[in-house]
């Protein structure tokens, strides 16, 4: 066997005693052809005719030990057991035990045909991302089609002093199996030598008429098990809309202990050393800002901008925060490292803050996980300032803006970390500004239309749109903006193949200004059309202006039998105006046709101002956002967003074509309508 680098992240060796032992006989025997296997492999499904998982946690190491095999019927599958890569974190080993196959029924050890490389894992290596994980490369020669491969392997990872969370706490996560794969038999085990309880939680099973169960919660002392058995199994789920069962291990605890013991480690850190002490030139630059919310403004920019952000992928939660003296001292530090130098600046400044402990990814999940630090994933700063709660995350970059004008962070649950705390939610949000206030106006006299865009950006939006621009090459932009406009204006069903750049002559798009304090980004497109108006196949024309960004799809199509709809949409603001010198169909029902919408998650509505030339319509949406649409609530509040996008979402016009003959098929049109 080639082995191209020192075996320190991986090692062939037999497994450990608790995972039992199988020997090449008995191996042969658990892959039995059965009429469950055979109808599978007939329907070109592939079979994996074993699977057995078992997970070991003590205090000192855990230890995920899997055995399986599976058939290499289809070639994709052949293709991807012929060269593997399996990424293993700090300390941890990558055991291999067994590596075979079954080739018309001789059973063949191809361990001496596998090559091993260790490489650095390039994944998500840049961007202030440091991680020390490894790539064991796999390749194994000699795969044929129809084979079944055996692999037998286990991923340890031992616990240093650096990982004082994981030898306290143990947490692990385990997910019903691929509803892809058809099984013979499937086992997963849990076993538990660490010294304290372990509390599981098995969440989202169901019964028989599909219905999701009430979760239940079970206990396992030193040295007990848990076991899941099926045979001839594939996994029921519904995976477009049912939430795959899971259960959730965690070493036993509750909120209220878990916040006193992370809170004085947190403690400890902020009294190393005074602000005054370490950073003299920043408190020089703080005590010169006279006014209060300026000089907020300016801590939570210094920390974001001026701290380079250092992600340790391997464990966020496995580490002691750094001192915020070394964290500006260096410049650097992660997501810990900046919260609690921004926290100990806040406090130099008299603003009330405390770091949180946040996971955006499963914060949907958090609610049904078990009290657990390691559920956890990154750390923002929370403030209290003026009666309003705000959350600040230090990693982000070129944010600006006093603090009410500062975009806004999406999640809902968070432990701060202060003794004597439980899980908080977080209150619903309504956006105390428009994200969007956009003014379209569009003139056509003649055979050209003039059109002008005038948008401002605030919050989230303005930050995004800076950085946009910044980043992006200038015809990229116009270009972009001229796309969007191709389906606004309806060019894409009477021009369609038609260069975009060929029907919006002269496009420009400027910076009008960029207020860093009220977070403020506004721009201007310009841009001249010859044939303004859309052509139906009968030659009637239109002027017409429907921005499909303030439909919803994601509201009005979503279907989930487990999960609420998340929402989160932001405050908008368009004035539309389109004109003419043609005369206009000022009764036309969808020309005329308003909508007020009020319902607890949105306000809508649109108003519009005809006269014979043209019209006005002015659209207001004020969500209230950060929160899950209960599901007994959600087809009402789909139907509002189905109102919206019944034509309630721009604005067209109709024009009457000069011409006694097309007056009088005007007026008939009019009279049997």
């Amino acid at each position: 066997m080639d082995n191209q680098i020192h075996i320190e992240n991986y090692k062939i060796q037999k497994p450990e005693s608790w995972a039992g032992s199988v020997d090449d006989q008995q191996l042969i025997e658990k892959i039995r052809e059965s009429d469950f296997s055979n109808k599978q492999i007939n329907e070109g499904r592939d079979y994996c005719y074993f699977l057995d998982k078992i997970y070991y946690t003590s205090n000192s190491e855990s230890n995920e030990y899997v055995c399986m095999a599976y058939t290499l019927n289809e070639p994709s599958n052949l293709e991807r057991a012929s060269v593997m890569d399996v990424v293993v974190e700090e300390n941890e080993v990558y055991h291999i035990h067994r590596i075979s196959v079954l080739r018309e029924g001789v059973l063949i050890d191809k361990i001496p045909d596998t090559k091993i490389k260790v490489l650095d894992s390039e994944n998500q290596s840049s961007g202030g991302i440091l991680s020390s994980n490894k790539k064991i490369n796999i390749t194994i020669k000699d795969l044929r089609l129809y084979d079944i491969l055996i692999l037998e392997d286990s991923r340890v990872k031992a616990f240093t002093d650096r990982d004082f969370l994981r030898k306290e706490f143990s947490k692990y996560v385990w997910v019903s199996p691929d509803n892809y794969w058809a099984y013979g038999s499937y086992q997963f085990t849990f076993v538990n030598e660490r010294e304290e309880p372990v509390a599981y939680k098995k969440v989202f099973f169901r019964d028989e008429q599909g219905n999701v169960l009430k979760p239940e919660t079970h206990h396992l002392k030193k040295g007990e098990r848990f076991v899941i058995r099926e045979e001839n199994y594939i996994n029921p789920v519904d995976a477009s809309r049912e939430i795959f069962p899971f259960i959730d291990f965690a070493t036993e605890s509750n909120w209220k202990d878990l916040s006193n013991y992370i809170a004085p480690i947190y403690e400890e850190i902020y009294n190393k050393s005074s602000l005054k002490d370490f950073a003299p030139k920043l408190v020089e630059k703080l005590d010169a800002i006279s006014n209060q919310d300026e000089k907020l403004q300016f801590a939570i920019e210094y920390v974001q901008n001026n701290i380079y952000y250092i992600f340790n992928a391997d464990e966020m939660n496995g580490h002691k925060p750094q001192e915020p003296s070394v964290t500006y001292e260096n410049k650097q530090g992660d997501c810990k490292a900046k919260c609690v130098l921004l926290k100990v600046v806040l406090d130099y400044i008299g603003v009330d803050s405390s770091v949180v402990l946040v996971n955006y990814h499963t914060d949907y999940y958090i609610k049904y996980y078990l009290p657990s630090l390691l559920s956890f994933n990154h750390v923002v700063v929370k403030i209290n300032y003026k009666g309003e709660e705000y959350f600040i995350d230090a990693t982000i970059r070129d944010e600006f803006g006093m603090i009410e004008n500062r975009g806004f962070i999406y999640f809902m649950h968070y432990l701060e970390v202060k003794r004597d705390q439980e899980l908080q939610q977080r209150k619903p949000f309504r956006y105390p500004y428009y994200c969007i206030d956009e003014k379209v106006e569009f003139n056509a006299e003649n055979k050209t239309g003039k059109l002008k865009l005038t948008t401002v950006y605030k919050g989230n939006r303005a930050n995004a749109m800076r950085r946009y621009f910044k980043n992006t090459n200038k015809r990229e932009v116009i270009d972009s903006w001229n796309n969007f406009l191709f389906y606004s204006l309806n060019y894409s069903n009477d021009r369609n193949g038609m260069d975009v750049r060929n029907i919006f002559k002269d496009a420009s798009i400027e910076i009008i200004s960029d207020d860093k304090k009220l977070n403020e980004f506004k721009i201007e497109y310009q841009a001249t059309v010859e044939n303004p108006y859309y052509v139906d196949p009968q030659n009637n024309r239109f002027l017409m202006y429907f921005d499909r960004n303030v439909i919803k799809a994601s509201a009005r199509d979503f279907l989930h039998k487990d999960l609420p709809f998340w929402h989160n949409f932001d405050t908008e603001k368009y004035e539309i105006n389109l004109y003419t010198d043609q005369k206009i169909d000022t009764e036309e029902k969808y020309t005329v046709q308003e909508s007020t919408i009020n319902n607890p998650y949105f306000d809508y509505t649109s108003r519009k101002k005809i006269t014979k030339n043209g019209a006005t319509v002015f659209i207001d949406y004020k969500p209230l956002v950060n929160l899950e649409i209960p599901q007994e609530e959600f087809e009402t509040f789909r139907a509002a967003h189905h109102t919206v996008a019944d034509s309630n979402f721009g604005l067209g016009i109709d024009i009457i074509e000069p011409g006694l003959m097309n007056q009088l098929k005007f007026s008939f049109k009019k009279r049997f309508k």
